[in-house]
């Protein structure tokens, strides 16, 4: 029961050949190696199958996937316990699972590509492109509704950057009136697009003055009603075009074919007890097979495999190319991994954390009280998905499960100790 602790990350969260299991992967990312060939130890990999079981078996996830690749190989891809718990269906290392704010990495990404073409300037005003924020008023309360306190103009306009890090000044469902906020943004009817959500987000006074906090928020959002307005394309549509199609991603998308139905993993909402119970079945009676496929979201929203997102935190890793395809040049990752909020707090981590374009980044291990290397980034999404990737030590590190909330699990501090404790060279 010791796995019933208070997880502070944010929820807003393979062993050696010898022991990997689960459906075999067509079109495997990256060879799977000895550990030892890359400076981590089998026996000590071992450890991850009994910790993440022990959470299956107290009910309080169905069935996890974990990944761990140094040095550009698999040492370790495990799939265990149930994709469905209901019928039995076991987890399989193909599942596809909802990566929710995982999905902001990708959108990141999508924006800095057209910066990399010189179609859009990260101090550049959103307004400039949006001319719905051109009018927008900062409460000085910080209350989304405006009703309170008084507006006034912002001191400076919000840019580009300022969305991709998260310091815009936007209303959001975490600080101010979170009641507010989530009918007001909610009221639209989910066939609504992307756009009109945007439209509905700007008519929102801001919470702060740009640039002056570090508020999580819709803002990756904006970035990709940005990367519509830029390219002229739908949001969808570039990422499978210039993104999933280039990185071989094929498992990746907002919406699913019914044909990938049966590899959904079944999401859940923890009980009263913390365990288990089921609140989207993996299947065609999905939404995310079935429902409207209008709203292509940039905050949220992407489904994938642990091997498509393996794909795109390695060719990150590899400073922006993956396999001949050169997605990104080098010093454009750096600055996507640099610290952009010099000493605000990024509330949803402990101390120690801050925040590049579209990745938090880990400033201070001792102040964070993790293993990881100063320099890592990460992510993760509230229905269960985690990832890292350390630069120093070559390594990616990838949770997929399927439970929200979640923040009164540790099996993602779990399994970023799991895997640390492993490096051995």
């Amino acid at each position: 029961m010791n796995q019933l602790r208070l997880f502070t990350w944010p929820v807003v969260g393979l062993y050696a050949l010898a022991f990997l299991s689960g459906t075999a992967v067509t079109g495997a990312p990256l060879d799977t190696v000895k550990p030892e060939s890359v400076g981590m130890s089998t026996e000590r990999l071992s450890r991850i199958a009994p910790a993440m079981q022990r959470y299956i078996d107290d009910g309080f996830v169905a069935g996890t996937v974990t990944l761990v690749a140094r040095r550009g190989q698999i040492v370790h891809f495990e799939a265990r316990g149930y994709r469905d718990v209901d019928s039995k269906a076991p987890m399989t290392r193909d599942n596809i699972f909802r990566l929710a704010s995982m999905t902001k990495p990708i959108a990141s990404v999508a924006l800095m590509i057209l910066w990399e073409e010189g179609r859009v300037g990260l101090q550049d005003p959103v307004a400039k492109y949006l001319p719905e924020f051109e009018d927008v008023e900062v409460s000085t309360t910080g209350d989304a509704s405006g009703n309170t306190g008084s507006l006034e103009p912002p001191k400076s306009p919000m840019t580009v950057r300022q969305l991709l890090s998260h310091t815009a000044g936007l209303a959001n469902s975490y600080i101010g009136n979170r009641t507010f906020f989530g009918e007001y943004i909610r009221k639209p009817p989910p066939t609504d697009t992307l756009e009109k959500l945007v439209q509905r987000l700007a008519e929102l006074p801001l919470n702060y003055h740009p640039g002056t906090q570090w508020q999580y928020s819709l803002a990756t959002d904006v970035v990709a009603r940005l990367v519509e307005v830029i390219s002229g394309m739908s949001f969808d549509a570039f990422l499978r075009q210039r993104i999933f199609e280039p990185l071989d991603m094929m498992d990746t998308s907002h919406f699913l074919d019914r044909s990938k139905a049966g590899r959904l993993a079944s999401r859940y909402r923890a009980g009263e007890t913390g365990r288990i119970v089921l609140a989207d079945p993996g299947s065609t009676q999905s939404p995310l097979v079935s429902g409207p496929k209008t709203r292509f979201r940039g905050a949220t929203g992407l489904l994938s495999t642990a091997d498509d997102y393996l794909r795109f935190q390695q060719m990150m890793l590899n400073g922006g190319q993956l396999d001949g395809v050169q997605l990104l040049g080098r010093k454009t990752v750096e600055l996507m991994f640099a610290n952009h909020t010099g000493d605000m707090p990024v509330w949803v981590f402990p101390t120690g954390v801050g925040f590049g374009l579209g990745y938090a980044v880990l400033l201070d291990r001792g102040a964070a009280a993790t293993p990881q290397t100063e320099g890592t980034v990460s992510w993760g999404g509230a229905f269960g998905t985690w990832f890292w990737v350390d630069r120093k030590e070559e390594l990616i590190g990838l949770l997929m499960y399927q439970v929200s909330p979640n923040n009164h699990l540790s099996i993602r501090n779990d399994f970023i100790t799991l895997v640390s404790q492993a490096i051995v060279d």
